[in-house]
């Protein structure tokens, strides 16, 4: 049955409607899948195949009478833990959080439900979604499956490696700083992080997004048609859109593509990653685009800015608990946010208006270029025991140089694949487009991933 660990959920779609594979069948299969890889990997939290199953069994039956539920019916999908699905505690990845079911599912597991997918189990994420790493001091670390010694990344860890160990094809995650990228990247799966306000949400607030990670750029595409569509919980959505998001022919001939290598600050690209990119570029250039390396967005106060900010947020969120409730926070993500409890009101709002610099400066470069390549990270997979790539909490965004602007500016962004270290962990190719232009870079990556090819090592369970 190896085969159906390489299916995408439109093959899966198209084998239920011409009834040579039922939900349940592939249902039974995952199962298996999940038992055998989950031991050593720990991506999920809240795991029900009961729930699951009994689900499959309900579309197969709408299958068989032809009358499918929607265009996700039967496909089981994994939720990150820090979204809300009615009923169940978010424990937001820490010890410390108090477990209170939620009220209400959040907007795009709503839609999910509402297109008939199965939603058997949550994703890990380290506390309370801020560090870029699968430890947590609520959850088991979650671990690379492409070398279980490394780092899937985060903050959508169980995502990301749920995704490289096949448990389905479609996964939901968030980013906030490259939360979904990041973890896409070091996993090598493909993720979207869609302009601000595209896929609703709840809670909403700066810099957020919700969006698919997944192993095919059209299983993205598939997802997004779905958590796209509007819910009025979210102040900060954009207005609803016709967007076809199957719509995916790109001609890259005269394009303007920015070439950004160098960040401005934080941790220098590694060698082996910087190659990658290089001859990524080179396939666009070769099919008529004009590449043209492009001047930094970041600055070291630009950076050191979102970094103040979110540790006087994080800090405003802590201070209302108990010491004994602060004692379980990961001492990691407790030792960055104390700093935050001795800064002014001004300086955290100098922090925040660091963000607004970051706006002007991504306006400023997409003036001349239509499309920005970049690293997602400038490291290849780090120590599953870490943090962070350097492991310190007093340079803990020095990682996220490539991938913080593009919350900060509200741009959509994706992470595709674009190969392999010399040691096997894989490496991602950031695709940036100009605001609202989600479509354009799910193109571009379409493009990129026609050329590339598909991924045929997928790690295997041993």
């Amino acid at each position: 049955m190896t085969e159906l660990a390489s299916l995408s959920a439109l093959a899966l779609i198209a084998l239920f409607k011409k009834k040579s594979l039922s939900p349940v069948e592939y249902f039974d299969w995952l199962g298996q899948h999940v038992a055998a890889w989950e031991p050593s990997v720990q991506a999920l939290y809240l795991y029900r195949p009961e729930v699951g199953r009994a689900e499959a069994e309900a579309s197969a039956a709408r299958w068989s009478k032809g009358v499918p539920k929607g265009p996700l019916d039967g496909i089981p999908v994994t939720v990150k833990e820090i979204i809300a699905t009615a009923g169940d505690p978010i424990p937001f990845g820490s010890a410390a959080t108090q477990l209170v079911p939620a009220a209400d599912d959040a907007p795009s597991v709503k839609r999910l439900r509402e297109d008939g997918a199965i939603i058997f189990a949550k994703t890990t994420c380290p506390d309370y979604g801020m560090l870029s790493s699968g430890i947590s001091s609520f959850h088991p670390t979650t671990r690379n499956p492409w070398d279980l010694s490394k780092n899937p990344g985060g903050s959508s860890s169980g995502a990301g490696a749920a995704g490289a160990a096949g448990y389905g094809p479609l996964h939901l995650g968030t980013d906030i700083g490259g939360s979904i990228r990041l973890p896409a990247a070091w996993c090598a799966l493909f993720g979207l992080k869609p302009s601000f306000g595209r896929v609703p949400l709840d809670p909403f607030y700066l810099g957020r997004a919700a969006g698919p990670m997944t192993r095919t750029v059209d299983d993205a595409a598939l997802m997004m048609a779905t958590i796209s569509r509007f819910d009025p919980r979210d102040g900060m959505s954009l207005p609803p859109a016709s967007i076809d998001w199957f719509d995916l022919a790109a001609d890259v001939k005269n394009l303007r593509i920015g070439l950004l290598l160098d960040a401005g600050c934080g941790m220098p690209v590694e060698r082996e990653v910087r190659e990658a990119i290089v001859a990524a570029a080179k396939v666009f250039e070769q099919a008529g685009a004009t590449i043209v390396e492009v001047r930094p967005v970041m600055t070291r106060e630009m950076l050191d800015g979102v970094d103040t900010f979110f540790r006087a947020r994080s800090w405003a969120d802590f201070e209302s608990y108990t010491p004994q409730a602060r004692a379980k926070i990961l001492p990691y993500i407790l030792t960055w946010a104390e700093k935050g409890a001795k800064m002014s009101a001004a300086a955290a709002i100098r922090g925040y208006n660091q963000t607004n610099e970051i706006r002007k400066s991504a306006a400023r470069l997409f003036q001349s270029a239509d499309i920005v390549l970049s690293p997602t990270a400038p490291v290849a997979a780090f120590p599953a025991e870490w943090p962070s790539p350097l492991n310190d909490p007093e340079r803990p965004f020095e990682h996220i140089v490539f991938t913080v602007p593009w919350n900060m500016a509200e741009n959509p962004a994706a992470s595709i694949n674009c190969g392999f270290t010399q040691a096997g962990m894989p490496i991602g190719l950031q695709i940036i487009g100009p605001r609202f232009s989600d479509l354009a870079v799910m193109r571009m990556a379409k493009f990129y991933e026609s050329l590339r090819g598909p991924i045929t090592n997928w790690p295997q369970v041993t």
